[in-house]
C-alpha cells in the first residue's frame, strides 16, 4: 500500500530546518537536519560512522553525525555543468586495511565530456584529510557534446569486482553500440582490467567491460542480499524503471521501453521484443529515481530485504519488496523534496541527501524511528 502523506509534505516544505517531524508508519519516522550542503550527490559511511560526501562542484566532505565538516583534499578537477560534476563515492571492500576510495566524476577532453572513475587512498587526520595517489581506472568512450545522462554509479560485488553504471549521454544509440561503453553494465577488477570471464571478454577495448546493455540513465545501483545486482534507471517519458541485471543481457533500450521520447516519438513497448529483457518494475507517472539501496538494519524491522529508492520527481522513498526475482513497490515515504542519495548508518539509521531544494542548495538529514 502506498502511503501518500501530504501533511508531512506540507511541513516539510514550509519549514527550512525540517527537524524531527514525524512520519506515522507503522510507528514513526523522525527527520532530523544534520547539515546545509551545496548540491550534494552521493555518499559513503565510514567504518567510525562518519560520511563521506560529494558535492557537484567538485568538494569531497568528511561529515560527522553531529553535523561538524570537514573538507577532504586531494579531490581531482571535475566537469561542472548540467548533469555533470563530483558524483559518486564509494570504499573499497577492504577499506579497512588498504584505505581505498572510489570517485566518479565528469572530465572534458577531445570531443566534449565523459564520466570517470578514479581511486585513491583516504587519509584520514584530525585536520586535513586528503586524498592520496588518485589514479582513474575508468573512462567512458568516447568523449561527446552534451552533460547530461553520465550515470557512473559505483558497487562492488559480493566477489569483489567493480560493477559501474554508464549512461548514454542523451545520445540513445550507444546503448545499442558494442563499441561504445556508454548505456552499459560495465564489470571490473578494482583496479580497472577486465575479468576474463565478463560475457564479450573475447572481443577486447571498451567490449569487453560490458556485462549488460541497453540502458538509458542508471542512477540507482545495488547487490541485493542474495548477490542479485538491480539498477534502478530513468527511462524516458513515463517509463522509468528497476531492472534485475544479468550477464549479457540486452535491456531494451532505446530500441523497446515502456515509456515514449520526449519530443512525442513513440517506443514500441518491450512486449514487442520478446529477447530483450523487460524491466521489473516501470513507474509511469515516473519516480526519477537517483539512487538505490539495500535495508538491513534493525531500526526499521519491516523494511529489512526492501529496496530503497530516492526520488527525485517524486521527492522521497520509493520502498521495494522482493520475492526472489519478483519486485514489486509496496509504500511511498515522502519528504518534501528531491532526493539524490540514501544510504543505511552503521546504527541502522537512514542518511539521506536532499537535492537543491527551494529554501537551500541541499541537506544531510537522518532518519531514525
Amino acid at each position: 500500500m502506498r502511503l501518500l502523506k501530504t501533511t508531512l509534505i506540507a511541513l516539510l516544505a514550509l519549514s527550512p530546518l525540517a527537524s524531527h517531524l514525524t512520519l506515522a508508519n507503522d510507528g514513526s519516522i523522525t527527520t532530523s537536519e544534520v547539515a546545509r550542503l551545496d548540491k550534494p550527490w552521493a555518499m559513503a559511511v565510514l567504518p567510525d560512522g562518519r560520511l563521506l560526501v560529494t558535492e557537484k562542484s567538485g568538494n569531497l566532505l568528511l561529515i560527522a553525525s553531529d553535523g561538524a565538516i570537514q573538507d577532504v583534499g586531494g579531490v581531482p578537477d571535475v566537469a561542472f555543468g548540467g548533469q555533470g560534476g563530483l558524483g559518486d563515492v564509494v570504499l573499497h571492500p577492504e577499506f579497512e586495511t588498504n584505505q581505498l576510495v572510489y570517485l566518479s566524476f565528469a572530465e572534458a577532453g577531445e570531443g566534449g565530456y565523459g564520466a570517470v572513475v578514479a581511486r585513491a587512498k583516504l587519509q584520514l587526520a584530525d585536520v586535513g584529510s586528503t586524498l592520496v595517489g588518485l589514479e582513474v581506472i575508468w573512462r567512458q568512450a568516447p568523449k561527446v557534446e552534451g552533460q547530461g545522462h553520465y550515470g557512473h554509479r559505483i558497487a562492488f560485488g559480493p566477489d569483489g569486482y567493480l560493477l559501474i553504471s554508464s549512461g548514454e549521454r542523451q545520445k540513445f544509440d550507444p546503448a545499442q553500440d558494442m563499441q561504445s561503453n556508454m548505456g552499459k553494465i560495465l564489470r571490473l577488477r578494482d583496479d580497472g582490467s577486465v575479468p576474463t570471464d565478463n560475457p564479450f571478454a573475447d572481443q577486447g577495448g571498451v567490449t569487453a567491460q560490458i556485462w549488460s546493455l541497453g540502458h538509458r540513465n542508471p542512477l540507482g545501483l545495488a547487490f541485493d542480499s542474495s548477490g542479485r545486482l538491480w539498477v534502478a534507471e530513468m527511462g524516458p517519458k513515463d517509463g522509468d524503471e528497476l531492472n534485475l541485471v544479468k550477464r549479457g543481457i540486452n535491456y531494451g533500450y532505446p530500441i523497446v521501453s515502456n515509456g515514449d521520447h520526449y519530443d512525442g516519438r513513440d517506443i514500441p513497448d518491450h512486449h514487442h521484443r520478446p529477447d530483450m529483457q523487460a524491466p521489473a518494475i516501470t513507474w509511469t507517472p515516473v519516480i526519477s529515481p537517483a539512487s538505490l539501496m539495500f535495508y538491513s538494519g534493525s531500526e526499521f524491522p519491516d523494511w529489512q530485504g526492501s529496496a530503497l529508492i530516492a526520488g527525485l520527481s517524486s521527492k522521497g522513498l520509493v520502498r521495494v519488496a522482493f520475492d526472489g526475482e519478483q519486485a514489486v513497490e509496496v509504500e511511498r515515504i515522502p519528504l518534501g523534496a528531491r532526493i539524490r542519495d540514501v544510504k543505511q548508518g552503521l546504527d541502522g539509521s537512514i542518511w539521506v541527501l536532499e537535492d537543491d531544494r527551494k529554501d537551500s542548495k541541499g541537506r544531510l538529514l537522518r532518519l531514525a524511528q
